[in-house]
């Protein structure tokens, strides 16, 4: 398909007695691909792909951009593959754009939003699913950052004729092309004039991503048109443990810094668990530097906290004590929830199926109006932890961070976690929710976790030496029991704001036409 290439005036929209023009912008937006997506509340969606251009002055604080190839103008080029999802008539919109930071180059906003329930998406795809985002007026904007990935980074020869690519680059992509889509008046910005607000959203690896991105500075821009501006006024991270993203450096490729992290298999892994490890240690730093932070909600599983050092993120470099919560932050922890969808992965137990994206959907309406100031969201919703010691279960402190407790979330009798965001399926379990897989011989199932079922019946428990209540035991009324327990679960996280109606409705229904394994009970 012919390219279309929007070519943007380095003078457009600036007065004669303007100062020089901004230190790094963007300069080209070429669309590839142009699609209908479906029609929803709003009416039509659209599906764009292509490639975002820009350039940076050498001079910026990114290490070893100042050795990197210059164009003509002196300037530090860069290009990346973008997707945008958004309404034909941007005007239709809910005036708030959601720029969705990818995964190992894998798209993740659809899948954290419009994922439906018994048909969970991995990330990469762009299905409508429920259609959640769409229904709600959101525009997205997916944008490649990653060397190897989508991005094309600037380069230099070092001295020993390697070639080195700067990867603190996707930092400047992500922030210039996220400013430009929202403030750009030009022609060439599909969704100009529509954007009142700005959101990101990163999962895992790219929740990691944001916070790096936050406490090096890269969420204010300064332009020929408004000095300091914020780029993201509100942050939906997910995931992301307790680490950062080690890619402020410039390496030979073909990957990305930000692939590796640390495992059982590798527990001594640096440059993700340095530090600072809690979101208060990032915003310090912002509010010392006289920088507005964004609003922030982060979401954690109970796999992160025994796969990933998720508690250091709770009590920083060393002990047990939570540090503060800052108030433009709302911090919640999912309890019985895994960190990652592994469809076709063999692990030695069977995975954990929770869904918890109604979750991912009734916090991103709630910052959306936070970030509106309309309304504050849900408290801060935590699960009690207790020290890991030598549990096998729990990932060990690295040796670099000697003063370091690793906690998990505290347990009741059948071994489900306590507090947190207690989604009806962990409220009124059929099982153990989030248990750890056999972690070093399938790293990723650690992520994906396990689902221990109840025994159906006394018997049955009995049997196999099981004292946990079998399901018979625990729902006397059958299925009856089970779905009015579950629809009283559902209606209370609604009422705390974790849970919209419409998936309430869902999650009362999957109840009510589950197969009950109990013999004699309907």
């Amino acid at each position: 398909m012919k390219h279309v290439i929007f070519a943007l005036s380095a003078t457009m929209a600036v007065a004669l007695s303007a100062p020089p023009p901004a230190a790094a912008e963007v300069t080209r937006l070429e669309i590839a691909s142009k699609a209908v997506y479906g029609t929803f509340r709003p009416g039509e969606y659209v599906l764009w792909k292509g490639q975002v251009r820009g350039e940076l002055s050498p001079g910026e604080a990114i290490p070893d951009l100042d050795k990197a190839k210059r164009n003509a103008a002196g300037k530090v080029e860069y290009a990346a593959s973008i997707v945008l999802l958004m309404p034909a008539d941007p005007s239709k919109g809910n005036g708030t754009l959601i720029v969705d930071v990818p995964n190992r180059g894998r798209v993740y906003g659809v899948a954290l939003y419009n994922s439906p329930r018994g048909d969970p998406f991995e990330s990469g795809r762009l299905d409508q699913g429920i259609g959640f985002l769409e229904d709600q007026g959101f525009a997205l904007a997916e944008v490649s950052w990653e060397l190897g990935k989508g991005a094309e980074l600037p380069s230099f020869t070092d001295s020993a004729g390697k070639t080195q690519y700067v990867e603190g680059v996707g930092f400047a992509i992500m922030r210039d092309t996220a400013d430009f889509l929202a403030h750009s008046k030009a022609d060439t910005n599909p969704v100009r004039g529509s954007v009142r607000q700005t959101l990101a959203s990163g999962k895992s690896q790219s929740g990691r991503f944001l916070k790096t991105f936050l406490l090096n500075g890269f969420n204010r821009v300064t332009d020929h048109r408004e000095s300091g501006r914020r780029v993201f006024d509100g942050m939906h991270i997910f995931v992301s443990g307790s680490g950062l993203l080690p890619i402020l450096r410039s390496s030979p490729g073909p990957e990305s810094s930000g692939n590796g992290s640390a495992s059982f298999a590798n527990p001594e892994f640096r440059g993700v668990h340095k530090g600072p490890f809690t979101i208060g240690e990032i915003v310090a730093k912002l509010e010392a530097r006289g920088e507005a932070p964004p609003k922030i909600v982060m979401l954690s599983s109970t796999s992160d906290f025994l796969s990933l050092r998720a508690s250091l993120g709770r009590t920083g470099a060393s002990g047990t004590t939570d540090q503060a919560i800052p108030a433009n932050v709302r911090m919640y922890d999912l309890a019985g929830a895994s960190h990652a969808v592994l469809l076709n992965s063999k692990c030695d137990l069977p995975r954990e199926r929770l869904d918890w994206m109604p979750v991912s959907r009734a916090t991103l309406l709630a910052l959306d109006r936070w970030v509106a100031s309309v309304t504050q969201p849900p408290g801060n919703k935590l699960m009690p932890l207790e020290p890991a010691g030598e549990d096998p279960e729990v990932l060990r402190a690295p040796k670099h961070l000697p003063n370091a407790v690793i906690q998990r979330p505290k347990r009741d009798a059948d071994g489900n976690v306590l507090g947190g965001v207690r989604l009806p399926d962990v409220a009124v379990p059929l099982g153990v929710h989030a248990a750890q897989q056999e972690p070093k011989t399938a790293p990723g199932c650690a992520l994906a976790g396990a689902f221990l079922p109840f025994a159906a019946t006394k018997e049955e428990r009995e049997a196999a030496g099981d004292k946990r209540p079998s399901l018979a035991e625990r729902y006397p009324g059958g299925r009856d029991d089970y779905t009015n327990r579950i629809r009283i679960a559902a209606r209370a996280l609604q009422a705390e704001g974790f849970l919209l109606a419409d998936d309430a409705a869902v999650i009362i229904a999957s109840a009510a036409a589950m197969p009950w394994p109990v013999a004699g009970k309907k």
